[in-house]
């Protein structure tokens, strides 16, 4: 069985995404904890409702960026994680982080990666007149937001599309998209050459 870590700094909506469909699917899989960078996050209680352990490990106690990255990443190595996916987790993650979990982090980003990286992704999308916005899950790597990217889905930007509209058309595909994902790298079923991935299907077994 694999072991699962998540890492959360706010509602938490991916997150019950994830462990819905980790319950109702019935994952092989240990979902060994959530940790949040915020004690207010409220995906905390998202993950109690659901009976999954959470630590709280708040980025302001710390006097560097390094300091947290090290102490995120002793907290997450005592839980032992085959996967740790980022559900809303606001905190850039140093390189030497990333290189010590590298192909275990998953990142899900509110827009067409490459395109509109960072904040503010759908004012962006407005702004720049774009007619398709939507989400991508990617592996995480030392730059922001980019890396090998597993899946993406678009939604249409609508005359009228207002940034809490678009937003909302936006988390209903990183609902649909994320949960799959997260169980393939789980699963063993994700192949990656490169900045190119292929996800076989359940019934497959990777090569």
């Amino acid at each position: 069985m694999k072991n699962l870590v998540l890492l959360i700094s706010g509602r938490g909506s991916n997150l019950q995404s994830i462990l819905q469909a980790q319950r109702e699917q019935g994952w092989e899989v240990d979902v060994r904890g959530v940790i949040s960078n915020r004690a207010d996050a409220a995906g905390l209680e998202v993950a109690r409702a659901f009976g999954v352990p959470t630590q709280v490990i708040a980025h302001n106690d710390f006097a560097s960026r390094e300091a947290f990255d090290q102490a995120l990443a002793e907290a997450i190595e005592a839980l032992q994680p085959d996967v740790i996916a980022l559900c809303g987790f606001m905190r850039v993650l140093g390189a030497s982080f990333v290189e010590r979990f590298a192909g275990c982090l998953v990142n899900i980003h509110p827009s067409l990666l490459p395109a509109f990286s960072g904040l503010h992704t759908h004012a962006r999308a407005l702004q720049e007149g774009v007619k398709w916005h939507g989400a991508t899950v990617h592996l995480v790597s030392s730059a922001l937001d980019h890396g090998p990217i597993l899946a993406q889905a678009a939604v249409p930007v609508l005359d009228g599309d207002t940034l809490e509209t678009l937003a909302a058309r936006v988390l209903l595909e990183e609902h649909r998209i994320y949960p799959p994902v997260v169980r393939a790298l789980l699963e063993g079923r994700v192949q990656i050459d490169g900045l190119r991935t292929r996800i076989l299907p359940a019934t497959e077994s990777p090569s």
